[in-house]
């Protein structure tokens, strides 16, 4: 990981030459930002998320996390959640805004508030694009 953070400024530095080279029409290169590893070492692996369970307020399970998924456009996040059905058969998919998710560390679980196997169950179906 040190390496890959001491080849960011360098990184940086060869953007900002190849962009100075390029004719007025191309397209630019984004300055590369410092990031605080400690910090994202702290956070969630998608790796680990999927195929946790999900509860609601009750602690009743209502589906578990099938996937995440990034907008193209607006670079939202979102959980897909298997949902209905019996030992993943018969369920179905849908999406919810990742940040909807509540993470219960001490506990272990992934909260949604103020959802219900129905609710979900009356949500439109999400089918990957791709």
């Amino acid at each position: 990981m040190k390496r890959i953070l001491a080849t960011i400024p360098a990184l940086t530095l060869l953007a900002a030459v190849m962009t100075a080279n390029q004719p007025a029409n191309a397209v630019t290169a984004v300055a590369l930002i410092h990031v605080d590893v400690a910090v994202v070492a702290q956070g969630y692996r998608a790796s680990e998320l999927i195929g946790h369970e999900v509860v609601n307020d009750k602690g009743e399970s209502i589906g578990k996390i099938d996937d995440l998924m990034i907008g193209r456009d607006t670079r939202a996040l979102f959980a897909v959640l298997q949902v209905g059905g019996f030992l993943g058969l018969g369920g179905h998919l849908v999406a919810v805004p990742y940040k909807s998710l509540t993470f219960n560390d001490s506990q272990s679980k992934i909260i949604l508030h103020g959802a219900t196997k129905d609710a979900l169950g009356a949500l439109v179906e999400f089918k990957y694009a791709h």
